[in-house]
């Protein structure tokens, strides 16, 4: 990876018209509205995400933790859904990606709340084991990650690009024949067990994984918002968690361009 040339917020106060309260507050009102109907929206796209059919999971996967080879069935830790999250991490590489590493930031605190709700929440990568637990380890996790190292799980879930799909420079991604530069791809896979069957019932890439980036939840509701309209590419400022004194800054303008 390359350093990219900044990362620097915008100075100055956003250009915004100031009003007396009455006038506030009958913009907030209005806004409000829209609001409520993006809320209700929002709410019948997860009912129908919930009604969507499933399929079985033919395929046995068995995936390396460090209690030992695990099932996909293991992984459920005796709950009857799991999360999946395909963090991009490739047999070799230094370190896990930085942008699937700000939204793990926030996998310990979820998985706590999740597990209440007979939800497992665990990350998957292709990158060996030994290499997962050392990244793992400095930066402080606790969450489940196993690699998938010598299976076929990230290939049947997108999260891998196949080797004849890199020659011909288009991969299947989000649905889709895309270019992305990448051999690793980010995505989330839902799965639900009953007794002792495996179904899969939801996958989500690219822009579908921003509901679980709370940390842009939080800086959409400021006046300046995420602040990335003048980096060279989005996500351009973020770094992992022990990077931002360094000064150092890693380039994922070719991972993020096939997210936009």
């Amino acid at each position: 990876m390359t350093t990219a040339t900044s990362d620097k917020p915008t100075k100055g106060t956003p250009a915004r018209k100031v009003v007396p309260p009455a006038e506030w507050l009958a913009a907030r009102q209005e806004l409000l509205a829209k609001e409520k109907e993006f809320t209700h929206l929002r709410d019948e796209l997860s009912r129908q995400r919930r009604e969507m059919p499933w399929e079985k999971v033919e395929k046995r996967y068995v995936f390396e933790g460090p209690a030992g080879n695990e099932t996909l069935a293991d992984l459920f830790d005796g709950r009857n859904q799991l999360i999946v999250y395909h963090f991009m991490f490739g047999p070799g590489w230094k370190e896990g990606c930085p942008s699937c590493s700000f939204l793990a930031d926030g996998f310990d605190a979820a998985a706590l709340h999740m597990a209440q709700r007979d939800t497992t929440l665990a990350a998957v990568s292709r990158a060996t084991l030994p290499e997962i637990e050392s990244f793992k380890k400095r930066m402080g996790w606790r969450f489940k990650w196993v690699s998938s190292f010598g299976s076929d799980f990230n290939y049947d879930y997108q999260a891998s690009a196949a080797k004849d799909e890199k020659a011909n420079a288009k991969v299947h991604y989000n649905y889709s024949l895309t270019e992305f530069p990448s051999e690793e791809l980010p995505g989330a896979s839902v799965f639900y067990k009953k007794h002792d069957e495996i179904f899969h019932t939801y996958s989500t890439y690219a822009r579908g994984l921003d509901m679980m980036l709370n940390a842009y939840n939080f800086l959409d509701l400021t006046p300046k918002g995420r602040d990335e309209a003048g980096l060279p590419h989005p996500m351009g400022w973020i770094r992992h968690h022990d990077r931002y004194s360094d000064g150092k800054i890693f380039d994922v303008k070719k991972v993020i361009s096939a997210l936009g």
